[in-house]
């Protein structure tokens, strides 16, 4: 029986998000994965039944990884003002510690691997976000709206901004750098629009 390497497998994991952050999900391979993870091909398959359940169980792993960081010290009893504040923190915070996991998961948006990711993390992050939610509109202090409308306005913005920031430059190629006080700018826009 052979022992579990959690060493090779840090290292295949590692290498599995850079591949498919830096060169999308069409040019992913298992003999370029084990090159970059410094592992034969052979060794990978002791982990990993085959390429699907690699990815699977990366983005499974990744995605459980980014709910705990977004849910860190956020309750759905906060007031709107300070819960959503608490999550553009988390937010902001896992996206640019963890660039690398969020070029993962924008390649995986549009895959069957987002699917499987969401039904692992889904449960507790519905209900976390869904009794936030809930709690603002029963205390009055938001307008009930389209989960898709709330979305766009609550984190889109943030986003962006950290786009931004990865990239260097923002509109017009000016230079651009995330902070604290342009988050904090953005945040004050955002619950303006949002809230009563």
């Amino acid at each position: 029986m052979r022992y579990r390497d959690e060493n090779k497998v840090l290292a295949i994991r590692e290498a599995a998000i850079d591949m498919v952050a830096s060169d999308g999900l069409e040019n992913f391979g298992i003999n370029r994965l084990a090159k970059a993870a410094g592992v034969s091909p052979a060794t990978i398959y002791i982990y990993y039944k085959d390429k699907e359940d690699l990815l699977t169980s990366i983005s499974i792993e990744e995605g459980v990884k980014m709910t705990r960081a977004t849910l860190k010290g956020f309750d759905p009893n906060m007031s709107f003002k300070e819960g959503l504040w608490v999550q553009w923190q988390n937010r902001a915070a896992f996206s640019l510690d963890n660039h690398k996991s969020a070029e993962f998961f924008e390649q995986l948006r549009n895959s069957t691997y987002k699917d499987k990711m969401l039904e692992t993390i889904n449960d507790e992050f519905r209900k976390n976000m869904g009794n936030f939610v809930e709690n603002a509109i029963e205390r009055g202090e938001i307008e009930r709206m389209p989960l898709e409308v709330y979305w766009s306005v609550a984190f889109a913005p943030l986003y962006s901004l950290i786009r931004f920031h990865n990239e260097g430059k923002s509109l017009g190629g000016r230079k651009f750098k995330f902070s604290e006080k342009i988050m904090k700018e953005t945040f004050d826009c955002v619950l303006k629009g949002l809230t009563k």
